[in-house]
């Protein structure tokens, strides 16, 4: 039996300090994925705790058919969707229109030249970049719809492939590569208007 086994089934048998460890482990990925979808920052601690509680009311149901990441992912991605809704504040909305500036955009030369640069449009490596640039990616990232937000999070900072967000989010693979895309070659565009591309790509 692995680590993740003995961990779970110490929780479902009342330990309370094995959960505790549980939460340690995976706070950094729920953060990520919270942080990334609910933008009211008076919401996100309710939101994250939300997350644990409902992990660990249901774990006795986790019978390891995914990884556990990916579980708790769907736990707290599930529940940003029902805060937003909640809330009434935009999911799809404002997802269909991004993505009808976006098709717009493609029919414009200036975009497919940006599109063009160096292959495929790839998120610059965040190590290699200025904090002003570090800044502006964030401020951009944060006007993308709630779904293109957390597939770029779960991508590039939790290093998930697209079949494992594909699970997360209950999505079509194909959608996920396309929303990923997406989301890449609009934050290059806005990059690629300040910045010259051997600023941004070492």
């Amino acid at each position: 039996m692995d680590e993740e086994h003995k961990l779970v089934n110490k929780i479902t048998g009342g330990d309370i300090q094995s959960f505790k460890i549980l939460v340690e482990k995976y706070q950094r990925l729920v953060t990520h994925i919270v942080f990334r979808m609910i933008l009211n920052e008076a919401d996100r601690e309710e939101v994250c705790q939300d997350v644990f509680t409902r992990v660990y009311q249901n774990l006795s149901d986790f019978k390891f058919q995914s990884k556990l990441s990916t579980w708790i992912s769907k736990i707290a991605h599930n529940t940003c969707i029902n805060c937003l809704k909640k809330k009434k504040l935009p999911l799809y909305e404002d997802l269909l229109e991004f993505e009808n500036k976006q098709g717009n955009a493609a029919n414009n030369d200036k975009y497919k030249s940006i599109a063009s640069v160096q292959g495929e449009t790839m998120l610059p490596d965040e190590a290699a970049i200025s904090a002003e640039i570090s800044g502006l990616l964030l401020k951009e990232i944060n006007q993308l719809p709630a779904q293109y937000r957390v597939i770029l999070t779960l991508y590039h900072l939790e290093n998930l492939n697209y079949e494992e967000i594909a699970e997360i989010l209950e999505l079509p693979l194909g959608t996920i590569k396309s929303y990923l895309f997406r989301a890449r070659k609009h934050l290059k565009d806005i990059l690629l208007k300040t910045y010259q591309p051997e600023e941004l790509i070492q």
